[in-house]
């Protein structure tokens, strides 16, 4: 579907109208199609049997951030107030909808929506119409973002919108090691993944000990409590909570009672409301059995027999407890052989035997890929016999190329067109929830809308965000970020760099100064210095989500110190080219000081496997700038300083 054209204008009167904003994830196709309408102190919100429950409730919940003192709601047919903004939300085949949506069209994919915002003279109208459930609250996350500040107040852009998503599995996997995240945070997970249209959350984590090491336990009344106000609060976000369980450690796959019993745990969750599940078989060996039954059953331990074993499970899960429970989906699973694309007689098993309903998860080309292509999704397909399901291990910081760092690098790096490849990605976050949100936000948009994914302005959006749409938090936020941008991999190169922007302006000054321009490249960089030094209270200021700062703490207490060791050594340098030798030496002795401090930051107590460990800031890019600069200073000598040179 190719973009809707501006309906009901010319061209001259379209361009005069102020662009539309920014909608996240990107829709599939948005267009402006009438003037901006005023949001009026009283509204009406025209609803029926057929309307989602949640999606009205996100709509009033809305209006009335956005200036809406009073939210009637009424039936379809009831007589329209002429001048209230009414909004009419439901399935878009309703009558009414059908006609307030005009000749926008209506995607037949599920989770799809349409909208559209016009104005026919005294009358405000809103057309809210899903393909479904989760359609009619997608289309309410759109219009939340079409809310525009006047003069007057509020107003709501006059467009209309055709939107589904490109993949239909798009979230996170809570699958990584170190401290699981609390019950609070999974309750705040599951509003993000609401207002970033992300459909997926699979509770994975392995130092739960439940998921894994006593997975034939039941979970305490207390736990089964808790995960049963985690899944209502998913389901009020049209989020399928996946409950995992990973037995590969201990099962005997030969032992009935051994399969009742991890029938008995997927059992006690989907008594909770659950409807999804996954049983992870990554990070177990398969050349050895956990009883000496399953070398009777299946042979000698090895590829073949192993993926004989677990395909013996997953398919006795699939056809006679997923598909005999009702409203319940496919089962997922994740392969020994989870990261790479060689063919090899488990994958070959897996391929020919697996239930074909089984969903396969993949990790890419490694377990960190550097990248995912067409290409490789499309082999790796091949070799499960089916569309893969992406477990993306980023931004996840569990192993020890990622210690004492936060990686805040935009998602990147994932071909456009995978949609075509793919049932789905969800990303592995970080130990540190709020500060996952901004990869997170990539990677929902991502899924949503692989074809018009641009990593720098979705970056930029999940900032903004986060900092509840605040313009000075969101610039300290982007210059933080860019600090905490190294992305690592398992191997020695990283997939994002360090600091980028940072590095770039180093070049830059280096450049100038070589060049004798040296007052303009000092005052260039102090003004970024200063941004550096200021960007942690900045975020600190109140507009940033609270967990961020939380999560983010120590990394902005260095971050503070690093700024003003960056203030003052830029400030040495230019003492020392104004002639003022005293005042440069004080200077210098306070930047070596500040940086000291600086790298003596420590995260601790950490949330992560690799412990208390020193924070990383802008390693190899700011310590390595303060390092040369220091060095010129030390060897200035007053009569040769214009040849001095990094």
């Amino acid at each position: 579907m190719g973009p809707l054209a501006s309906a009901d204008t010319g061209p001259a009167a379209a361009s005069a109208r102020p662009p539309l904003p920014t909608v996240s994830p990107t829709p599939q196709s948005i267009a402006r199609v009438d003037a901006d309408i005023v949001v009026t102190g009283r509204a009406v919100i025209v609803a029926d049997a057929g309307t989602d429950p949640a999606a009205r409730e996100r709509l009033v919940r809305e209006l009335r951030a956005h200036g809406v003192r009073r939210v009637d709601t009424v039936a379809p047919g009831a007589r329209s107030a002429p001048g209230l903004l009414t909004v009419r939300l439901g399935a878009a085949s309703r009558p009414d909808i059908a006609s307030g949506l005009g000749d926008t069209p209506v995607p037949g994919q599920g989770e799809g929506y349409a909208l559209q915002v016009t104005s026919h003279g005294p009358h405000k109208e809103v057309a809210l119409g899903g393909a479904d459930a989760a359609g009619q609250f997608y289309a309410v996350q759109t219009l939340r973002q079409l809310f525009v500040r006047s003069a007057e107040g509020w107003r709501l852009a006059g467009a209309r919108v055709s939107d589904h998503p490109a993949m239909p599995l798009r979230g996170t996997i809570e699958g990584f090691y170190g401290q699981p995240w609390s019950a609070a945070e999974r309750l705040d997970q599951m509003d993000f993944y609401g207002d970033v249209k992300a459909n997926t959350y699979i509770y994975a984590p392995k130092d739960d000990p439940y998921h894994r090491e006593q997975w034939r336990q039941p979970y305490p009344a207390d736990k089964l409590t808790e995960l049963g106000a985690l899944i209502d609060r998913a389901n009020a976000n049209h989020v399928r909570f996946t409950f995992a369980v990973s037995p590969g450690q201990s099962i005997c796959y030969s032992d009935a009672s051994d399969l009742a019993a991890l029938k008995t745990k997927l059992q006690a969750v989907y008594d909770l409301g659950a409807r999804a599940f996954s049983i992870p078989l990554d990070d177990i060996s398969y050349t050895r059995w956990n009883c000496a039954a399953d070398q009777a059953a299946f042979g000698a331990p090895g590829r073949t027999a192993a993926a004989e074993a677990q395909v013996a499970l997953l398919n006795d899960v699939q056809r006679t407890f997923v598909a005999t429970h009702p409203g319940t989906r496919p089962l997922q699973m994740v392969p020994t052989e989870y990261g790479d694309l060689t063919d090899t007689t488990y994958k070959q098993t897996l391929r020919a035997a697996l239930d074909p309903d089984v969903v396969v998860m993949w990790t890419g080309t490694d377990v960190v890929p550097p990248a995912i292509t067409n290409q490789q999704a499309d082999a790796a397909s091949t070799l499960f016999g089916r569309k893969v399901f992406v477990w993306d291990n980023y931004p996840v910081n569990d192993f020890g190329a990622t210690s004492g760092r936060l990686l805040l690098a935009p998602y990147d790096k994932r071909e456009p067109g995978l949609s075509d490849h793919l049932s789905g990605v969800v990303a592995n976050p970080m130990n540190q929830p709020y500060a996952s949100k901004i990869a997170v936000f990539g990677a929902a948009g991502f899924a949503w809308n692989d074809r018009a994914y641009d990593a720098g302005t979705n970056g930029r959006q999940a900032l903004s965000y986060l900092a509840a749409g605040d313009p000075t938090a969101t610039n300290a936020l982007a210059v933080f970020t860019d600090l905490e941008h190294l992305a690592p991999t398992f191997g020695a190169k990283p997939w994002q760099p360090q600091a980028p922007r940072l590095a770039s302006l180093f070049t830059r000054f280096w450049d100038r100064w070589n060049a004798g321009e040296r007052t303009a490249a000092l005052s260039d960089l102090r003004s970024y210095a200063v941004a550096i030094a200021d960007s942690p209270a900045q975020i600190r200021a109140g507009s940033v989500q609270a967990g961020f700062v939380v999560d983010a703490k120590p990394w902005l207490d260095a971050t503070d110190l690093w700024g003003r060791a960056l203030v003052s050594m830029v400030d040495a340098l230019a003492a020392r080219v104004d002639g003022e030798t005293e005042r440069s030496q004080s200077l210098l002795s306070s930047a070596r000081t500040l940086a000291q401090q600086a790298a003596a930051v420590r995260v601790e107590p950490a949330r992560n496997r690799w412990g208390a460990a020193p924070v990383k800031v802008a390693d190899g890019v700011l310590n390595t700038f303060l390092g040369t600069a220091g060095g010129i200073l030390d060897q200035w000598d007053d009569a040769g300083r214009s040849d001095i040179t990094p």
